[in-house]
């Protein structure tokens, strides 16, 4: 028996085919499309990474900011917090000058009496001069029998100024800075960095240190005194005095006080807001005020935060700390040369003026 033959379909091959060739073109499509949904969410990962990293370095650069501006902030606080305080001594002092100002505006009684105690006053110092230079003419035994300590220059000099140590209360302000070293820029950078014993023999320090020796000679048994070193900060030269006076008896504490003043090595800014404040806290309040020093102050009431002062700030300190002055004491200036501050002299001469004080620039060899 003759197998039949199969029987081929060829609608139901071309169908298979179809479908075949459609299911691969999706597949295509699909690998297509889903190729470049890789690639794009790449790029977008890539775009944010960058961009978080930009708010990063933003928030980086925020905080340093931040901390800066901080810093300026407390600094400025502490410029307001003194300023403040400057502010409201001002307004004591004036308060108080206005007082005084209305009790002699009002006792017309009192202003006489004053006005004829002064002429009692001047004519018993016509007699006292008239005195003192018939004792000058004589043979130099002078009153030295009155005098607890002595001081000799070099050929037993006798010294003749215009300083005239008196009254009851008397301060001595002393310049201890880095500047008192020498009396040229370069020589004071040099000296500074030489050893503290070879700082102490420097000329110009030795002469503001005989200064207070010869100064303190011309003091009285029973006298109050006070002498100080200041710097950025003023230091009583007898120590644990601080707004004290200390009573002139044999000499013995005045010898201290040199002595401690011989083993200081000049260091530091010069502040005259602080001298002066320190005798403004004495009481009862000075007779005389003796300042030795050699230019005007390079910092004020508030310690600098940068390096260098120009010559009008340093104007500005000086102008700010006479304000400190005890009212109607007159201020002696004993002012050694300094390079590069033309504007000391006048402005010191002025004080003393303004005071009733006097003001001597000695030679380099005085006293």
């Amino acid at each position: 028996m003759k197998q039949r033959k199969r029987e081929l379909n060829i609608f139901s091959m071309s169908f298979l085919d179809a479908i075949t060739a459609g299911f691969g073109a999706v597949v295509l499509l699909f690998m297509l499309v889903n190729q470049n949904a890789l690639l794009e969410t790449q790029t977008a990962i890539k775009v944010t990474e960058a961009e978080a990293q930009r708010w990063e370095l933003k928030v980086l650069t925020g905080q340093k900011n931040l901390v800066q501006i901080k810093e300026q902030l407390q600094k400025q606080l502490q410029e307001w917090t003194a300023l403040k305080a400057l502010r409201a001594n001002l307004v004591s002092e004036v308060q108080d000058t206005e007082t005084k100002l209305a009790t002699l505006t009002e006792d017309s009684a009192a202003r006489k009496t004053a006005i004829e105690k002064l002429k009692a006053d001047l004519a018993t110092l016509d007699s006292e001069t008239k005195k003192m230079t018939a004792a000058a003419a004589k043979p130099a035994k002078d009153s030295e029998g009155d005098r607890i300590r002595g001081f000799e220059g070099e050929g037993h000099r006798q010294y003749l100024t215009g300083l005239r140590m008196g009254g009851q209360y008397v301060v001595i302000l002393v310049d201890a800075s880095t500047s008192m070293l020498d009396r040229t820029i370069v020589n004071v950078i040099r000296r500074r960095n030489m050893t503290p014993e070879q700082q102490r023999q420097a000329p110009k320090w030795k002469q503001a240190v005989n200064t207070v020796d010869w100064l303190t000679t011309q003091i009285k048994p029973g006298t109050k005194i006070q002498i100080i070193a200041f710097t950025d900060k003023a230091t009583t030269l007898t120590p644990n005095t601080e707004g004290k006076w200390i009573t002139v008896t044999d000499g013995g504490e005045i010898d201290a006080a040199v002595d401690a003043l011989r083993k200081m090595v000049p260091k530091g800014p010069t502040s005259l807001h602080a001298a002066f404040t320190a005798a403004r806290q004495l009481e009862p309040k000075p007779d005389n005020i003796y300042l030795i020093t050699d230019g005007l102050p390079t910092m004020g009431e508030i310690v600098p935060t940068r390096q260098g002062v120009t010559g009008r700030e340093r104007l500005e300190h000086f102008n700010r700390a006479v304000r400190q002055l005890p009212v109607g004491v007159p201020v002696n200036i004993i002012l050694l040369p300094m390079e590069g501050d033309p504007e000391a002299a006048p402005a010191f001469w002025v004080l003393a003026l303004r005071t009733g004080g006097s003001m001597l620039a000695p030679a380099e060899d005085w006293p």
